[in-house]
């Protein structure tokens, strides 16, 4: 039985360095102060910080996007608090499992008084009956959990156990914070790539981290490989190039400056093609805009001015199909964002086109600007008056 129990703790001795993981697990922080991000949750003064180091967490349920650090936070917890750190996975571990981890966890603090960190990843794989089984357990305090998702746990996740727990919501890294973890990588020689002399290029850089779309084990698992596979030059030294990066992350760099002439290019060049009905050209447009990494909203706000303003009255439907675009891709996010707006593209390249009711308002418009503001007749004026109560 005691080997059915220590068969799922991990080594939370974050000094370690096993030096065949990637290089995404061998850079995990080991302390609060390495970690990049979520300062929103984790600068000092935060709520989960100051539990953290005050030894004070409550269960927790971490959720946020794949690489955003929910498992190296996990870890970090479990050093700091000095827990047993026992991992499970929400896909594969079942009830028996749990059982015999809640036991051993009881064990352990009636004889030891040790605290028991159970980590669940993807704990909305979990069916009813496993996340009843917890409660008891994390209601009593016998073992603390820490639920890691990228669904949003108010939906996906048991309410009850939602109650007991404190939710924590991660935002993905932002270009800069990737960069940083880059450089941190290249610089050190006890678990980065500081023993290869490696030279990185400004936008090799800016590409890897903005391609990463937010997720560090993306960033530096794509670097690793870059530079374990480019051979060095006569002098040793490893160019990682913006041809690398590509190479790396497999995904070329396209020349698109958000702020630029290429996003106001790009965009019309997607509203001019719908406006042609040209849906080959629309959608090589949006995929550019969606490789870009363009705001998927500032796209479906494009498509329901253009639902408006070029399909108008030719068809009543565009309209409120462009409006649950909008609101589809808000609700289910990147990627799948992507799909109802390839819809949308086709629908408005398909419809009928009417600028009828457009031209009317710039006509109207244009008599308000040029000529002097008529009056409301007499027919048209509102003949109801408020009654006077006292009279």
């Amino acid at each position: 039985m005691q080997d059915l129990f220590s068969a799922q703790e991990e080594d939370v001795d974050l000094t370690k360095v096993d030096k065949a993981a990637p290089l995404a697990t061998r850079m995990r922080p080991r302390t609060l102060e390495e970690f990049v991000g979520q300062e929103h949750i984790l600068a000092p003064g935060k709520l989960l910080r100051r539990a953290i180091e005050a030894d004070r967490l409550p269960s927790v349920i971490f959720s946020g996007p794949p690489g955003t650090g929910k498992t190296t936070l996990a870890h970090v917890i479990a050093a700091l608090t000095n827990s047993v750190f026992v991992r499970l996975s929400g896909v594969e571990s079942n009830v028996a499992e749990m059982r015999r981890v809640i036991a051993a966890a009881t064990n352990r603090i009636r004889t030891s008084g040790k605290k028991t960190i159970v980590f669940i990843d993807e704990i909305h794989h979990f069916n009813k009956a496993q996340q009843d089984i917890l409660l008891p357990d994390v209601e009593s305090g016998t073992l603390r959990l820490i639920g890691a998702t990228t669904y949003n746990p108010f939906f996906y996740v048991n309410s009850a156990l939602v109650s007991r727990s404190q939710v924590f919501q991660l935002e993905p890294l932002r270009v800069e914070q990737l960069e940083r973890l880059i450089d941190r990588a290249l610089a050190d020689k006890e678990r980065g790539l500081g023993n290869y002399k490696v030279k990185i290029d400004n936008d090799a850089r800016k590409h890897l981290a903005k391609l990463s779309d937010g997720d560090a084990r993306k960033t530096l698992n794509a670097l690793e490989i870059g530079v374990r596979t480019t051979p060095p030059d006569a002098k040793g030294v490893i160019h990682f190039t913006l041809a690398v990066a590509e190479e790396s992350i497999q995904q070329k760099a396209i020349v698109y400056d958000k702020k630029g002439d290429a996003h106001y290019d790009t965009i019309s060049a997607f509203i001019k093609s719908m406006r042609a009905s040209d849906e080959q050209g629309a959608m090589y447009w949006l995929a550019k805009m969606l490789h870009a990494g363009e705001d998927f909203r500032f796209i479906a706000r494009r498509i329901v001015i253009f639902a408006s303003e070029d399909v108008g009255l030719a068809d009543a439907q565009a309209l409120p199909l462009a409006i649950a675009t909008q609101q589809a891709v808000e609700f289910v996010g990147l990627p799948e964002a992507r799909i109802p707006l390839g819809h949308a593209t086709a629908y408005m390249c398909r419809a009928k086109k009417s600028r009828e009711a457009y031209d009317m308002l710039n006509a109207a418009a244009d008599k308000i600007d040029m000529e002097q503001t008529q009056r409301v007749p007499e027919h048209l004026k509102n003949k109801h008056f408020p009654v006077n109560p006292e009279g």
